[in-house]
């Protein structure tokens, strides 16, 4: 059986053979005859998955033939000398070979098929992340060519990675603060110009987006005093610029404890009165909550929410900071009211709304009769519960809330000397607030 299999595998390749020898042999350079045969051996062992012995035939293929005789000859090879490295990953030696002879395809593909460079030059950068390990230097240093070379067309898989390196790099002492901001800048912008082809896509750039954000936030690259001594000179050199101005409010609004000086109050300053857009109100609004000044931040952040140009998610995203600071300031009313509004404008931020509403409810203190003053813990827990379903990671908070505001449910005895019995529908009104809940006793 064996012998008739490799009879059948050998007439294939001659058949293959024969079908290649009938096209222009010129393609296939100088050594056309053994191009054309180690490229049937090896497509033909590829086809079957017999990767083992496709391997040998590919690299004399890859030998003899020129790169422009067939774009597979990259993109199977490609494939192939991934497989050797996951198979050989001990082997460091091996492996270092195989790496840069990976490289060096994925150059080749985009050099010799300019029409598919984007996704080789990207594929390029994805076999860095995979396979180079403890070189941070050299993983960034494709980053940065890869971005050098594709520009737009850079996936945002690999912006996020290369900010992810270039801030591991800065660890190691490799790049200083400036650089990290210049490449955390720069990645944001290129993610923000992706054009995205559908929503799965545009969902990805946006977590990407959080990811660098967060990334750059825990890592702490730039203390408040490090961009205030960068940002200072520059915005004293150009105080009218409003790009600068722009950037400059960005970063010291994601470092800590950093809202709340002279550097940021003129730069806002500067966005709103060249371009008194939602985003200059919005730090407007950061400013006056840095600076404690409740009426002033509740009054810029409420008009970041109207303006025109934010998007329904991000006036969302507007609401519940809104409810978020209005509770923490003694605002109950007016944090149920915009908490309110969140859910039906994103359900993504449906959880943590009712959460907060919940909260609010929670530590509501109102007139009346005993079940008056109790009512509020019924509402409470209503939201516990659809802030759980609404998203189930806040299940365990949640329930702990119940747990706490249950025990201040009106025992069926009392409840009962007030008119009321469990399961009845109840309406709670104080505080400038009002729900419709339902009774729950206690025995």
């Amino acid at each position: 059986m064996k012998k008739v299999f490799l009879a059948a595998v050998s007439l294939t390749m001659m058949l293959s053979g024969a079908k290649l020898f009938a096209q222009d042999m010129s393609k296939y350079g100088p050594n056309a005859d053994e191009c054309v045969k180690y490229l049937s051996y090896y497509t033909e062992y590829y086809k079957q998955k017999n990767y083992d012995d496709a391997v040998p035939n590919w690299r004399q293929a890859y030998k003899i033939c020129p790169p422009t005789c067939s774009q597979n000859l990259l993109i199977h090879g490609s494939d192939l000398i991934s497989r050797l490295i996951a198979k050989n990953a001990k082997n460091t030696i091996m492996v270092e070979g195989l790496i840069d002879t990976l490289m060096t395809l994925q150059d080749q593909r985009a050099e010799f098929y300019p029409k598919y460079a984007a996704t080789a030059l990207n594929n390029k950068a994805n076999y860095a992340t995979k396979f180079i390990k403890n070189d941070n230097k050299r993983v960034y240093d494709i980053y940065e060519g890869v971005i050098e070379s594709l520009g737009d067309k850079t996936k945002a898989s690999v912006l996020f990675n290369d900010f992810k390196t270039a801030v591991e790099l800065y660890g190691e002492g490799g790049i200083g603060t400036e650089q990290v901001l210049d490449i955390y800048q720069r990645n944001l912008e290129m993610l923000n110009a992706i054009t995205p082809s559908s929503d799965v896509e545009k969902k990805q750039i946006d977590d990407f987006r959080t990811n660098i954000e967060n990334l750059f936030i825990s890592s702490k690259v730039a203390s408040c005093e490090d961009l205030l001594a960068l940002f200072g000179p520059r915005y004293e050199a150009n105080p009218n610029d409003l790009a600068l101005a722009t950037n400059i409010v960005k970063m010291l609004s994601l470092a800590e404890d950093c809202n709340d000086n002279e550097l940021f109050l003129n730069a806002v300053t500067t966005m709103y009165t060249l371009d008194p857009s939602a985003d200059a109100a919005y730090y407007l609004y950061k400013l006056h909550a840095a600076r404690g000044n409740v009426a002033n931040a509740v009054n810029y952040l409420q008009e970041a929410i109207e303006k025109d140009e934010s998007d329904v998610k991000q006036d969302a995203a507007y609401l519940y900071e809104l409810a978020v600071y209005s509770f923490k300031n003694g605002r109950s009313a007016s944090a149920f009211e915009a908490a309110s509004k969140v859910p039906s404008m994103d359900e993504s931020l449906a959880g943590k709304a009712y959460l907060l509403i919940g909260t609010i409810w929670g530590s509501t203190s109102c007139g009346g009769d005993e079940i008056a003053r109790r009512a509020p813990y019924w509402v409470a827990c209503d939201y516990m519960n659809k802030a759980k379903a609404a998203d189930p990671s806040l299940t365990e908070e949640a329930n702990r809330y119940i747990g706490q505001y249950s025990r201040y449910f009106p025992q069926a005895a009392e409840a009962f000397m007030y008119d009321v019995t469990n399961g009845q529908s109840y309406t709670v009104a104080c505080g400038g607030m009002r729900a419709t809940t339902t009774v729950r006793t206690t025995k």
